[in-house]
This record gives C-alpha cells, sequence and structure tokens, in this order.
C-alpha cells in the first residue's frame, strides 16, 4: 500500500514537472493577443500578463505604467545626446477654396532622433504622423497678417495625441508621453523641433480663394513624410471663382499647379517668392525657370507659367504665391510673409 501511494506521488509531480501549462503562465494566444494591441516584446508581454494574473486589460494598464517609467528614465539618460536626424511630415485637413466646406487647415512638423535608422523606422513614422494631425487639429486661427503661423512646442506637448489613421478614437497619451514612450522603444532620443500650421476660415467672397499647397522630398513608403517639407499658400481671385471651383477639371489643373510650385520650392534654393529689389535672383521662387511643371516647353519661369495657365483658364485676375515656409531637417528655415 505504502508503494502504491509513493508510485502515485512520483507519477503526479512527474506529469507537473513536464506540463507545458504550468499554473499562471502566460498562453501563447494571450501573449500574442496583447502583443498585438501593444506592439511589446515576447518577454515584456509574458511579463505583464504573469503580473496581472492573465488579465489582458490589467496588464495594458500594467504596460502603460511600465512604459511611462521606463520611458522616463531612458529619456533622462539619453537627454545630452545629439538628435539632428529625423523627418519633416505634412498634414493637410482642408485644402482651402474648393474643398469640403472651403476653410484652410495644414500644418508641417520635424521630429528629430539620433539616426537615419530610427527615422525610417515605423513607429517612429506613425509618431510623426499623428503629431502632425494634432498639430493641424488643434491650432486655432490666428489673428495676425500672416497666414502660416509657428506652433508652441509647450501647448503642443500637453496635448492629447489624435491618431491620424483612427482621428476618433479616445486619446490615450499627450504628445509628450508618446514621445517618452517611443523613446523607450526604439532606445533613442526623440524631440519635437518645430511645429507651425496655418487655420483660416472660409472666405466669404466670391472672388476671393486661398489654397494650401506641399511636398516633401526624401520619403520613403509616406509621401507626406520626408527630409525636406514645404507648405505653401495660393490666392486666387475672379469674379467667377466659385463657377471655376466647381468643375472638376479646373480642380485637377489646380492641384497639379499646386503640388508643382510646392515641388519647386523644395527643389530649388528657394528663399523668397520675389525679389524685393527687383534684381533678378534664382533664390525668388517668381524667377526661377519652372522646372517642376511639365506643360512648359518653353523654359517659362514660375510667375509667366502662372500668368499663362490663368488665362488660358480665363482666370482674368490670376493667381499668386502669397507666403511658404521650407524646412530641412536639422537645417534653417525659410519663410517668406505675405509682404515678401
Amino acid at each position: 500500500m505504502l508503494r502504491s501511494c509513493r508510485r502515485t506521488q512520483l507519477l503526479y509531480s512527474s506529469s507537473r514537472f513536464y506540463s507545458s501549462e504550468a499554473l499562471g503562465k502566460p498562453s501563447i494566444k494571450l501573449v500574442a493577443e496583447l502583443r498585438k494591441l501593444t506592439e511589446v516584446s515576447v518577454t515584456k508581454a509574458r511579463e505583464a500578463l504573469t503580473a496581472t494574473n492573465n488579465d489582458v486589460k490589467a496588464a495594458l494598464d500594467w504596460l502603460e505604467k511600465d512604459l511611462a517609467v521606463s520611458g522616463a528614465n531612458k529619456a533622462a539618460k539619453l537627454e545630452g545626446r545629439s538628435a539632428n536626424e529625423g523627418l519633416i511630415g505634412v498634414c493637410v485637413l482642408a485644402n482651402g477654396s474648393g474643398s469640403g466646406r472651403g476653410g484652410t487647415r495644414a500644418a508641417m512638423v520635424e521630429l528629430n532622433c539620433e539616426t537615419d535608422f530610427v527615422g525610417r523606422n515605423e513607429l517612429f513614422g506613425r509618431l510623426l504622423a499623428d503629431i502632425a494631425h494634432t498639430t493641424a487639429f488643434i491650432s486655432e486661427p490666428a489673428d495676425t497678417d500672416d497666414l502660416l503661423m509657428p506652433c508652441s512646442l509647450d501647448m503642443l506637448n500637453d496635448a492629447p495625441l489624435i491618431s491620424h489613421s483612427d482621428p476618433h478614437s479616445p486619446s490615450r497619451a499627450t504628445v509628450s508621453s508618446a514621445i517618452r514612450d517611443t523613446i523607450a522603444k526604439v532606445g533613442e532620443k526623440i524631440s519635437l523641433r518645430r511645429a507651425a500650421a496655418v487655420v483660416r476660415e472660409p472666405i466669404h467672397s466670391k472672388d476671393l480663394g486661398l489654397r494650401v499647397a506641399s511636398y516633401v522630398h526624401g520619403s520613403v513608403g509616406v509621401p507626406t513624410q520626408g527630409r525636406i517639407g514645404s507648405i505653401a499658400l495660393l490666392a486666387l481671385k475672379s469674379k467667377r471663382l466659385r463657377d471655376f471651383l466647381a468643375k472638376p477639371e479646373f480642380m485637377t489643373d489646380l492641384e497639379k499647379l499646386e503640388r508643382s510650385i510646392a515641388r519647386q520650392i523644395v527643389g530649388f534654393d528657394t528663399r523668397m517668392i520675389q525679389s524685393a529689389t527687383g534684381e533678378e535672383t534664382q533664390t525668388a521662387l517668381y524667377q526661377q525657370p519652372f522646372m517642376m511643371f511639365a506643360n512648359n516647353p518653353d523654359s517659362e519661369d514660375v510667375e509667366q507659367v502662372l500668368r499663362r495657365w490663368a488665362r488660358e483658364r480665363n482666370l482674368t485676375e490670376g493667381l499668386q504665391v502669397i507666403e511658404f515656409k521650407k524646412w530641412t531637417v536639422g537645417g534653417d528655415e525659410v519663410s517668406t510673409a505675405p509682404s515678401a
């Protein structure tokens, strides 16, 4: 009898030793589910589930707190490092006259990191897209003559981060905490260098219009992110402007022209719209050969093409570039005011 009991105990303990489902150990299914929701490592997902008795909801909260602590610690350690790489992101929520309600709402943001490797990382790109979307969404119209205005980084860092892919989902982080969390994941210093936005309510005048043009160069997979970015504002004037804006063909041509202008600003050493002294200079947009415009067989300059484009479409009072900003990652800002 005693020998039988010992044999039973041995078999029981042996089955426990070799069991793949030891008590409290997270299952592969739960680990996969948590990783899908958070993109954390397998080790960290198991740690979170173990600490919360395999409760996925509680594990999410545990990870959020753990990420905040580890992110803050890493950010503090990396604070003294240089972050001269990164990307510039553009978000246009409203193009202006002829689209939606006719308002204008757009933003450009520069987000820096230490290496180009992290700058091309999907997590970094997603963070930049969310910050650019947040900037465009929360910015308010400025009561100034300048249309493209710098955004307060303090205000932006404290703002709830809005997802560019799901803007209606509730925010779980601010811009600054999202940056901190990404630092914890990629292990590099990340900093928000600058942000600018243009926000204008619809123009009620029948013969005036405002449009946004944007372009980034050096993008990899995401056309709104790159090493050099520009946002330009175009003013249109015509007594028949509303009729023109209602025509799909006119809008298609206008969008092509806008993109060409933004590309021209990025592709050339463009530092002003027109020369203030009237002297010829290749840094003035209007005096540059319009190389980025397809329909320019005679190599006309930008000003000549804009006049011809308006004339061919009976836009009798024409259109003009009134302001632009051009940024290069880690470089100085090139900016013009309406009076430039």
